[in-house]
């Protein structure tokens, strides 16, 4: 049988050959982000979501799309606390939790809308 690519390699069962494909996927957790993705691709993207999975890169863009996500909440949280700072977590341990819970839902409402929502 002619074949363009000489790396293929075939199985024979019975009168028929099956090429051997493999397909490989990355390690980890989609997480939050990338579940929240594949939400979206599924009910807003459908066609977004079928090239990729037939493609084989569903699992490397949620990663890709969890990781940076979180990557940006963090650089955001970090530029609103130039702007507003927290308060002496020593001396008011609640006022600061509530600063920070705050800052981060403002920062993650801001960032899932243009990273996993777009």
């Amino acid at each position: 049988m002619s074949d363009n690519n000489p790396n293929l390699t075939y199985t024979t069962k019975g009168d028929y050959q099956f090429p051997n494909l493999t397909m490989e996927v990355p390690e980890g957790d989609i997480g939050k982000y990338g579940r929240m993705r594949l939400e979206f691709l599924k009910e807003h993207r459908k066609g977004r979501h079928s090239g990729l999975l037939l493609a084989g890169k569903l699992k490397a863009h949620l990663l890709e799309t969890n990781e940076r996500t979180k990557a940006e909440i963090d650089k955001l949280v970090e530029d609103m606390l130039e702007t507003n700072p927290a308060p002496d977590k020593e001396t008011d341990q609640m006022g600061w939790v509530q600063h920070m819970n705050m800052l981060i839902a403002k920062a993650e409402e801001i960032v899932v809308r243009e990273t996993v929502y777009s």
